[in-house]
């Protein structure tokens, strides 16, 4: 695949997605957000690739809208703002519900729109000097579309206190509320972002990684109820699954699966 926005390769069956806008701290425009579109359903459905690992070249993780973006809400009309929004909804909601895992690497400051798009992600690893945060209302903007993913990732009085205030928190904090999964030092960044990796390509079946995300997803729009419901049918299936009759068979003769 070749993109203006992006940069993608596959290394040890890690498909790497990076947001290539590094004078601009990897901004979102309608451009990158479409080739973000075009490159995690590529990577879901390619075979070669078992976990997608999601960062951004240069100092930044994501600084959110682009600055000619943001200048372009004063004339769109609502038929434009309206496509626009459509169009970053769309993308979250495509990486959410991948059948693969996708880890975000986020070593510089994720902010507003890419705050959301870090968050989106299954597992978030951040290097301690990364900030985090919804700056939307101190512009007179309404985070809207993060609102709905993060209310369901931290809870609603932690998402309440970063989308009203508009203010940054550290890594350490984003870690504390759960809106990352782990914050590491500089020096361990690298090495640990790959460990998580390497953990998910050589010690987990696919087939089980694809149907716990979807498990997953699933609980949030369920009751208590159908949620229990549906873990003991996709239980009673997985039991029956290659992958599971694989692995069972290695674990009672003490061998080493490979996946």
């Amino acid at each position: 695949m070749s993109f203006q926005y992006i940069l993608t390769d596959i290394q040890n069956r890690v498909g790497i997605i990076s947001l290539n806008r590094p004078e601009k701290r990897n901004a979102l425009n309608p451009e990158l957000v479409g080739e973000l579109k075009t490159a995690f359903p590529s990577f879901f459905k390619n075979d070669d690739v078992k976990v997608i690992k999601l960062r951004g070249e240069g100092d930044a993780f994501c600084a959110g809208a682009d600055l000619a973006v943001i200048k372009k809400l004063k004339s769109a009309t609502y038929e434009e703002n309206l496509d626009d929004s459509r169009h970053l909804a769309e993308l979250f909601e495509i990486i959410r519900n991948g059948s693969k895992p996708v880890v975000a690497a986020v070593h510089g400051h994720a902010i507003a729109g890419g705050c959301g798009l870090a968050s989106i992600c299954d597992i978030v690893i951040a290097s301690e000097p990364a900030k985090f945060g919804y700056t939307e209302t101190r512009i007179g903007f309404v985070p809207a579309i993060v609102a709905r993913f993060l209310i369901k990732k931290v809870g609603e009085t932690h998402a309440r206190n970063l989308l009203l205030c508009g203010h940054l928190i550290s890594a350490h904090e984003a870690a504390r509320i759960g809106l990352v999964t782990e914050t590491v030092a500089v020096e361990q960044f690298h090495e640990t972002v790959n460990k998580v990796l390497t953990d998910l390509v050589e010690k987990c079946s696919g087939q089980a990684l694809q149907t716990t995300k979807a498990l997953i997803n699933a609980a949030g729009d369920q009751t208590f109820q159908e949620a229990v419901d549906y873990a003991v049918e996709v239980n009673a299936r997985a039991r029956g699954s290659e992958d599971c009759q694989k692995g069972i068979s290695a674990f009672l003769n003490k061998e080493k699966v490979v996946w």
